[in-house]
């Protein structure tokens, strides 16, 4: 099992490189991965509105996370894994961080605008539809909701 421990600010370039290439796994193009950027790019100014996590195998992070929001709902917003540690159970363990981040932001719902290809997994921790939201990069494209009842606050 991978340790799970708060990244630093001067981590965030290796931590947006990470996401970019965690969401290559789905077959996009180099194309789409570029207008994505903007949307899975870590910034010093996500260590003040949000909390981080990733899992580390000694010096190697294996996977970051990140949930943002207040009040009773929050969001999921990062979940990312490297490829190559994949099927590890890294994105469980990571899945349940976030969901006590989120509890503990005072939350009783965690949403989730899912990737098509990681909706499944979301599924699988417990997640459940709800809708479909519009894509903040591709024009005319819908990506999964899925949300997640964390009970009382």
């Amino acid at each position: 099992m991978s340790v799970l421990h708060t990244p630093q600010p001067e981590q965030a370039a290796v931590l947006t490189d990470l996401c970019l290439r965690s969401k290559a796994v789905w077959g996009y193009d180099a194309a789409f991965l570029e207008a994505c950027r903007p949307s899975l790019t870590i910034t010093a100014d996500d260590w003040n509105d949000s909390d981080l996590q990733v899992a580390m195998d000694g010096a190697r992070i294996l996977g970051v996370a990140q949930v943002r929001g207040g009040g009773l709902v929050a969001e999921l917003d990062k979940l990312f894994i490297d490829p190559e540690a994949r099927a590890a159970g890294i994105g469980r363990q990571l899945f349940g961080w976030c969901v006590g981040a989120a509890r503990k932001r005072g939350a009783t719902v965690m949403t989730i605008d899912a990737d098509p290809g990681a909706a499944a997994f979301y599924r699988r921790m417990g997640a459940v539809d709800d809708g479909v939201v519009a894509s903040s990069v591709i024009p005319g494209r819908f990506l999964p909701r899925l949300k997640v009842d964390l009970g009382a606050a």
